[in-house]
């Protein structure tokens, strides 16, 4: 069995990947800070173009009709430039969970057109989280109550914006009224959907984190390359290697449980709980763990609020209680742990062996 991404994902990755980082640097980054809404319009409109935001969109509502496994490394690639625009909230989140109720709801086909042609833009609350990202350029917002999920036109709520230590995240709480035609799902169904968004959130978020894990790594490398003191780069002191190098192994580690649970998320989406929460669990540990080392090794300029560090350590931090902070997500990895029935073990790698 192969378990290794094919040539056209890897392909399409990199292509991707020569885009975002010409498109959006450091100083392109720090330029939307300065503006009202904190988004590019145009930059969201090549995204559309060039097919992102249709990838998970259904073929019958104009879109690609592709799955999490393959925008999986499109995520960690939007981690890898800290991108401004919510491209995986609406893409990987929001998308899935109006195709699943796209049959008995009209609007929500008519919505999902509008992503994939990059004419709307949705943003998503959940009961894990106090705030809605984006909902101040939102044209729809996808709200919870109980065990019901509504949408709303951006007209028929009244948000507030909150600060966050990314300046890159805008978030706000929002107040709107629940009505039977803004209502697309409850009870059973409801709760159905409400926990897969929860995963397929959580997913994103750590497909992000290691992204930006691995250019934190890789900005102190070359930091630490380019300093010298006494002569020499700080980068052959054995201390600072030995960072680096934790930050590596974590990484390497975090990334096939990244793609285990992206899989798991795709074929059983009822089963994804414990490698979401894994993924969730692991990407968050290799991002603290590169912020932390990158500012030490960066030394007094790493402190400093002109260094480029700071776009992807506060978005780390930010991302880190995204989507269920670790407390949540280990306690639900515990839970699999001492499940008597979990199919843990090598023997269990492939399922459960056929008596002989």
């Amino acid at each position: 069995m192969n378990f290794t991404f094919s040539e056209e994902q890897l392909l399409f990755q990199s292509n991707i990947a020569d885009y975002l980082q010409k498109e959006v640097t450091p100083e392109a980054v720090r330029a939307t800070w300065e503006t009202d809404t904190g988004r590019d319009e145009a930059r969201w409109q090549q995204m559309a173009d060039l097919g992102l935001t249709a990838m998970l969109v259904p073929e019958a509502y104009g879109g690609l009709g592709l799955k999490e496994i393959d925008f999986i490394l499109l995520a960690y690639e939007c981690g890898r430039v800290a991108l401004p625009e919510p491209l995986v909230s609406t893409a990987m989140v929001a998308t899935p969970l109006l195709a699943s109720v796209a049959q008995d709801h009209p609007q929500c086909a008519e919505v999902l057109q509008q992503i994939a042609t990059g004419e709307a833009l949705v943003a998503i609350g959940h009961t894990a989280s106090d705030f809605v990202c984006d909902a101040h350029t939102a044209d729809f917002l996808l709200l919870p109550q109980g065990d019901e999920i509504h949408l709303l036109p951006r007209n028929a709520v009244h948000y507030t914006a909150q600060p966050s230590v990314d300046p890159s995240r805008r978030l706000f709480t929002v107040d709107w009224q629940a009505s039977p035609q803004t209502r697309l799902a409850g009870g059973k169904a409801g709760v159905k959907l409400l926990a897969a968004t929860l995963n397929r959130g959580a997913l994103g978020v750590a497909a992000q984190l290691l992204g930006l894990a691995q250019t934190m790594v890789d900005m102190t490398v070359q930091y630490t390359a380019e300093r010298k003191q006494f002569g020499r780069a700080i980068g052959s002191n054995q201390a600072l290697k030995h960072h680096m190098a934790n930050c590596a192994v974590s990484i390497e580690f975090a990334l096939p449980v990244l793609h285990r649970a992206a899989y798991t998320v795709t074929q059983q989406a009822c089963l994804a709980d414990y490698p979401v929460s894994h993924a969730k669990v692991s990407a968050s540990q290799a991002a603290l763990l590169a912020a932390k080392n990158g500012i030490q090794s960066h030394g007094a300029m790493g402190y400093t609020w002109e260094c480029d560090l700071h776009i992807f350590m506060k978005r780390a931090w930010a991302l880190d209680k995204s989507w269920g902070h670790n407390g949540f997500h280990k306690n639900r990895l515990h839970q699999w742990l001492l499940n008597p029935a979990a199919l843990i073990g090598a023997d269990k790698t492939f399922g459960l062996q056929q008596a002989s």
